[in-house]
């Protein structure tokens, strides 16, 4: 039993190490004085200093976030609505919508970038923000879906009949009894259709258009140049952002438990 205690440590040690040691590699040569990432020479906040500076930098990462909370917002209502309407449903037309809408989850997001490239492009419709948008909004409605759908399926039906019973209006039960019950499978799916939009490349490179870049793909674009410390600043703010993200996200769902 001990033996098998300490292989199960060592085996979560080992993937933890695989998938953080190279974000922490990454954040450690940011504060590189020499410049480069093959020796450390000492110890500098001078990458810190020319990511504030770069002004265009700073406002893809303002537009980056934007994109990734209106995205989310959307399909977060689209969604919670969207599951709501399946749960309803007659078992034959909702197992053939939520098939639908697991194929959007595991299609690769290459097929789906191409697929609105050619859409737009065929409607005439100009790349940039609200392309982005659109795109991102698509991608994150069944991952919204998937959230809030467990939770709708616990709900138990007798709390709706009853405020039905009461004299509750459709409306009343909607937003007195449903949604709140629904709340923590909402908040999940806002985030994580936030992460997804956040951290895009594949479908987001499609959509782009000339006059508009995101985060990913702006790193993307810069990488292949060479390397600069500067990604690496930004990297590390990031992955502060996410950890901050990722607390109050256990807050918020830990305050709606709680209710």
């Amino acid at each position: 039993m001990k033996r098998q205690f300490k292989f199960e440590n060592l085996y979560l040690i080992a993937v933890f190490a695989l998938l953080y040691l190279p974000i922490f590699y990454l954040i450690f040569y940011a504060f590189n004085a020499n410049g480069n990432m093959t020796a450390f020479t000492g110890f500098t906040f001078e990458y810190f200093q020319d990511l504030f500076a770069d002004k265009r930098l700073i406002l893809i990462v303002v537009q980056t976030f934007l994109l990734a909370f209106l995205s989310a917002f959307l399909a977060t209502i689209i969604g919670t609505f969207g599951a709501i309407y399946i749960n309803q449903a007659r078992k034959k037309p909702q197992n053939v919508i939520l098939s639908l809408n697991n194929v959007l989850l595991v299609s690769p997001d290459v097929m789906i970038g191409a697929s609105f490239l050619i859409l737009l492009t065929s409607i005439g419709f100009k790349l940039g923000f609200t392309s982005v948008l659109l795109a991102h909004i698509a991608f994150s409605i069944p991952i919204v879906v998937l959230m809030v759908l467990p939770r709708l399926q616990e709900m138990d039906a007798d709390m709706v009949n009853a405020a039905y019973d009461l004299g509750a209006t459709h409306r009343q039960a909607m937003s007195e009894v449903i949604l709140p019950f629904l709340t923590p499978g909402i908040i999940a799916g806002f985030f994580m259709a936030f992460t997804y939009s956040l951290d895009d490349f594949a479908v987001t490179f499609f959509v782009t258009g000339n006059g508009f870049s995101t985060l990913s793909v702006e790193i993307y674009s810069r990488a292949r140049q060479g390397i600069s410390l500067e990604i690496n600043a930004l990297s590390a703010l990031v992955f502060i952002l996410s950890i901050l993200l990722v607390i109050g996200y256990y807050m918020i769902m830990r305050s709606a438990d709680e209710k």
